[in-house]
């Protein structure tokens, strides 16, 4: 149509709410369906967190509001970063969004020149490259591998680097892989960056709660404090707090790009909800012990997750160190058919006959820039996972 934006022709719609609206779609249309396709806890949001908005509401709390955030979550955001991660900010150095994905999306519209380059390690999440393209840059992708438990090496970040790149997106534990850097990983990383002075760190830290085993979290300017200048930290109290749906996302950095990305927000969406700030508030400053209790049933889920799936024919699944999904391999089942009489071609034709004939909703590897593998969150029962996992070994066993 005519009528539309170029720019519009460049990017795609989001795969992973594709696959949830389908899920839903065949729900309502009486088929059994489990979806793990969605990226957002099961649990509900702490009472705590319910009742200070409840309170801010009753308060009168429900006018505009500065519009990159009251003061104090901006304060509390401060605090935050001090007590979980060493890096000192001043209020000035903090925006809030409309949920991480804004911020984001904010920090590139406010940065990005046509040609400008940004480096993302894949497998990504699928929005990285689709608001990079939108903002009018261009995404580079940097290669991260099975063989390396989809870390990105030092070699691989080294060779996407050209004159023309800008920042680097870089998020650990990652979306869709949970994988998480440790310290001397990151480190390798930054060292490559420390190189490379023109380039900026994009750092979405949105997991950074949710971590499993002794793995222990760092972000890039904890690690290599001499990149402090050149970091936008990007966080979010929709996943550690169960907070999906208030939509608050964060980021502290240098002041200048900060007030960039307010004056972009000033005339897009304006200040995010309200009540929606003073929950986050209470989420950030209240108590915290809760994450540790959810945590503990993220691992439960995640240990059965892979155990079964790598009792399925075909499929190699990793354990990875955080967030709430896995990321199997399907490799060996590429090039078979289905009991239904699909030829599995790729992992988009593997998630379209398991949901089909299984009735099993995952989102394929393709969406996340590497294949042939699929994205499961475990961010549901343990019953409906044993059950979508047997339903998985049942599909990959009528393969042939």
């Amino acid at each position: 149509m005519a009528f539309l934006s170029d720019t519009l022709s460049r990017v795609k719609p989001s795969p992973t709410i594709a696959v949830t609206t389908k899920a839903a779609e065949l729900k309502a249309a009486g088929k059994d369906v489990i979806g793990l396709g969605a990226g957002e806890p099961d649990f509900d949001t702490p009472q705590n967190i319910k009742d200070a908005a409840k309170a801010a509401i009753d308060a009168g709390k429900t006018k505009y509001t500065a519009v990159d955030g009251i003061p104090e979550l901006k304060k509390a955001i401060c605090a935050k970063f001090k007590r979980d991660n060493n890096l000192d900010y001043t209020p000035a150095q903090v925006t809030v969004g409309t949920g991480g994905k804004q911020v984001l999306y904010n920090a590139l519209v406010a940065t990005l020149n046509p040609g400008d380059e940004v480096v993302i390690p894949a497998p990504y999440w699928v929005s990285y490259p689709d608001m990079v393209l939108l903002a009018g840059g261009e995404p580079v992708i940097a290669e991260a591998t099975a063989e390396t438990a989809y870390k990105l090496t030092p070699e691989a970040l080294d060779a996407a680097i050209t004159p023309k790149t800008k920042w680097l997106i870089f998020n650990s534990p990652s979306n869709p892989t949970g994988a998480g850097y440790t310290w001397d990983e990151l480190k390798a990383l930054t060292d490559v960056l420390m190189r490379h002075p023109h380039v900026w760190v994009m750092s979405d830290d949105m997991y950074e709660h949710l971590v499993y085993d002794d793995f222990s979290f760092c972000t890039p300017a904890q690690v290599e404090p001499a990149l402090y200048d050149r970091t936008l930290t990007v966080n979010g109290v929709s996943k550690a707090y169960a907070m999906t749906g208030w939509r608050i996302g964060y980021a502290a950095g240098p002041v200048e790009i900060i007030k960039a990305m307010g004056k972009i927000q000033s005339q897009s969406t304006s200040n995010p909800c309200s009540v929606s700030q003073w929950a986050a508030v209470e989420a950030l400053t209240g108590p915290q012990d809760y994450i540790a209790t959810n945590n503990a049933l993220f691992q439960r889920r995640r240990d059965l997750v892979v155990e079964m799936l790598n009792a399925a024919e075909g499929v190699e699944c990793p354990v990875p160190e955080g967030a709430f999904y896995v990321y199997p391999s399907i490799a060996g089942c590429i090039g078979k058919t289905s009991a239904g009489g699909t030829l599995i071609a790729d992992d988009e034709a593997f998630a379209t006959a398991l949901l089909e004939e299984k009735g099993v909703a995952v989102v394929f590897g393709a969406a996340f820039g590497t294949s042939p593998c699929f994205r499961v969150s475990y961010a549901t029962s343990d019953a409906a996972l044993k059950e979508a996992c047997t339903r998985i070994q049942d599909f990959c066993a009528g393969l042939r």
